[in-house]
Protein backbone atom coordinates (compact mmCIF):
# COMPACT_ATOMS: atom_id res chain seq x y z
CA UNK A 1 0.00 0.00 0.00
CA UNK A 2 1.55 3.27 -1.11
CA UNK A 3 1.73 5.61 2.11
CA UNK A 4 -0.28 9.11 2.07
CA UNK A 5 -2.46 7.95 -0.14
CA UNK A 6 -5.59 8.11 1.59
CA UNK A 7 -8.06 10.38 0.32
CA UNK A 8 -7.36 8.65 -3.57
CA UNK A 9 -7.91 5.41 -1.79
CA UNK A 10 -11.18 6.38 -0.04
CA UNK A 11 -12.29 7.82 -3.38
CA UNK A 12 -11.19 5.23 -5.49
CA UNK A 13 -13.24 3.00 -3.71
CA UNK A 14 -16.69 5.04 -4.22
CA UNK A 15 -15.80 5.96 -7.87
CA UNK A 16 -14.88 2.52 -8.98
CA UNK A 17 -18.13 1.23 -7.36
CA UNK A 18 -20.21 3.59 -9.68
CA UNK A 19 -18.06 3.07 -12.56
CA UNK A 20 -18.51 -0.56 -12.79
CA UNK A 21 -22.33 -0.02 -12.03
CA UNK A 22 -21.98 2.13 -15.44
CA UNK A 23 -20.43 -0.28 -16.90
CA UNK A 24 -23.27 -2.82 -15.96
CA UNK A 25 -25.78 -0.29 -17.33
CA UNK A 26 -23.44 0.05 -20.79
CA UNK A 27 -23.24 -3.48 -21.50
CA UNK A 28 -27.47 -4.42 -20.85
CA UNK A 29 -28.02 -1.10 -22.49
CA UNK A 30 -26.35 -1.72 -26.01
CA UNK A 31 -28.76 -3.80 -27.61
CA UNK A 32 -31.47 -0.95 -27.87
CA UNK A 33 -29.02 1.89 -27.13
CA UNK A 34 -25.21 3.24 -27.91
CA UNK A 35 -23.19 0.47 -25.56
CA UNK A 36 -22.93 -2.87 -25.58
CA UNK A 37 -19.97 -5.67 -24.32
CA UNK A 38 -16.75 -3.78 -26.15
CA UNK A 39 -17.83 -0.59 -24.22
CA UNK A 40 -19.01 -2.00 -20.95
CA UNK A 41 -15.75 -3.94 -21.11
CA UNK A 42 -13.81 -0.58 -21.86
CA UNK A 43 -15.79 1.03 -18.51
CA UNK A 44 -15.09 -1.83 -16.52
CA UNK A 45 -11.44 -2.05 -17.72
CA UNK A 46 -10.80 2.35 -16.61
CA UNK A 47 -12.91 0.62 -13.10
CA UNK A 48 -9.62 -1.36 -12.65
CA UNK A 49 -6.84 0.91 -13.69
CA UNK A 50 -8.26 3.63 -11.36
CA UNK A 51 -7.68 0.67 -8.48
CA UNK A 52 -4.28 -0.80 -9.76
CA UNK A 53 -3.28 3.48 -9.80
CA UNK A 54 -4.66 3.84 -6.19
CA UNK A 55 -3.35 0.46 -4.82
CA UNK A 56 -0.27 -1.96 -6.08
CA UNK A 57 -0.99 -4.72 -8.32
CA UNK A 58 -0.17 -6.82 -5.76
CA UNK A 59 -2.76 -5.73 -3.27
CA UNK A 60 -5.99 -5.63 -6.33
CA UNK A 61 -4.45 -9.03 -7.40
CA UNK A 62 -5.67 -10.22 -3.60
CA UNK A 63 -8.64 -8.66 -4.06
CA UNK A 64 -9.75 -9.35 -7.43
CA UNK A 65 -7.73 -12.90 -8.28
CA UNK A 66 -8.44 -13.78 -12.08
CA UNK A 67 -5.72 -14.71 -14.60
CA UNK A 68 -7.00 -12.10 -17.04
CA UNK A 69 -5.39 -14.11 -20.20
CA UNK A 70 -8.00 -16.96 -18.94
CA UNK A 71 -10.83 -14.79 -18.69
CA UNK A 72 -10.35 -13.20 -22.57
CA UNK A 73 -9.63 -16.84 -23.66
CA UNK A 74 -12.96 -18.10 -21.74
CA UNK A 75 -14.60 -15.29 -23.64
CA UNK A 76 -13.24 -15.58 -26.96
CA UNK A 77 -14.41 -19.51 -26.54
CA UNK A 78 -17.64 -18.08 -25.91
CA UNK A 79 -18.38 -16.04 -28.32
CA UNK A 80 -17.23 -18.17 -30.84
CA UNK A 81 -19.55 -20.87 -29.71
CA UNK A 82 -22.42 -18.18 -29.08
CA UNK A 83 -21.71 -17.88 -32.86
CA UNK A 84 -21.54 -21.78 -33.81
CA UNK A 85 -24.96 -22.34 -31.69
CA UNK A 86 -26.42 -20.94 -35.09
CA UNK A 87 -25.17 -23.74 -37.08
CA UNK A 88 -26.88 -25.92 -35.39
CA UNK A 89 -30.92 -24.28 -36.32
CA UNK A 90 -29.21 -24.49 -39.60
CA UNK A 91 -29.15 -20.50 -40.40
CA UNK A 92 -26.23 -18.27 -41.07
CA UNK A 93 -23.26 -18.05 -38.72
CA UNK A 94 -23.70 -15.29 -35.61
CA UNK A 95 -27.66 -15.52 -36.48
CA UNK A 96 -29.32 -14.40 -33.01
CA UNK A 97 -32.78 -14.41 -32.03
CA UNK A 98 -34.75 -13.17 -28.93
CA UNK A 99 -37.98 -13.68 -27.20
CA UNK A 100 -40.26 -12.25 -24.17
CA UNK A 101 -40.13 -13.47 -20.96
CA UNK A 102 -42.44 -12.97 -18.04
CA UNK A 103 -39.60 -11.80 -15.01
CA UNK A 104 -39.87 -11.05 -11.84
CA UNK A 105 -39.44 -7.76 -10.56
CA UNK A 106 -38.96 -6.40 -14.34
CA UNK A 107 -42.22 -7.70 -15.95
CA UNK A 108 -42.35 -8.37 -19.81
CA UNK A 109 -38.57 -8.54 -21.15
CA UNK A 110 -36.45 -9.29 -24.40
CA UNK A 111 -34.27 -11.77 -24.17
CA UNK A 112 -31.69 -12.35 -26.70
CA UNK A 113 -28.98 -14.91 -27.60
CA UNK A 114 -26.85 -11.59 -28.46
CA UNK A 115 -26.19 -10.99 -24.61
CA UNK A 116 -24.21 -14.17 -24.59
CA UNK A 117 -22.29 -13.12 -27.77
CA UNK A 118 -21.62 -9.52 -26.05
CA UNK A 119 -20.93 -11.36 -22.59
CA UNK A 120 -18.23 -13.05 -24.42
CA UNK A 121 -16.77 -9.50 -26.35
CA UNK A 122 -16.66 -8.23 -22.54
CA UNK A 123 -14.48 -10.80 -21.17
CA UNK A 124 -12.09 -10.91 -24.27
CA UNK A 125 -11.34 -6.78 -23.64
CA UNK A 126 -11.52 -6.69 -19.75
CA UNK A 127 -8.84 -9.56 -20.59
CA UNK A 128 -6.45 -8.05 -23.22
CA UNK A 129 -7.25 -4.54 -21.41
CA UNK A 130 -6.17 -5.82 -17.97
CA UNK A 131 -3.10 -8.25 -19.31
CA UNK A 132 -1.79 -5.37 -21.74
CA UNK A 133 -2.04 -2.97 -18.12
CA UNK A 134 -0.79 -5.47 -15.76
CA UNK A 135 2.74 -6.30 -18.20
CA UNK A 136 3.27 -2.54 -18.69
CA UNK A 137 2.96 -2.21 -14.78
CA UNK A 138 5.42 -5.09 -13.78
CA UNK A 139 7.74 -3.64 -15.54
CA UNK A 140 8.37 -0.89 -14.15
Amino acid sequence: MKKNDLILQTTTKVVTFIIIIFAIHLFFAGHYTPGGGFVGGLTTSAALVLLLLAFDIKTVSKVIPFDYKKVAASGLMLAILTGLGSFIFKVPFLTHTYSYFNLPLLGKTSLATVVLFDLGVYLVVVGVTMTIIQTIGESE
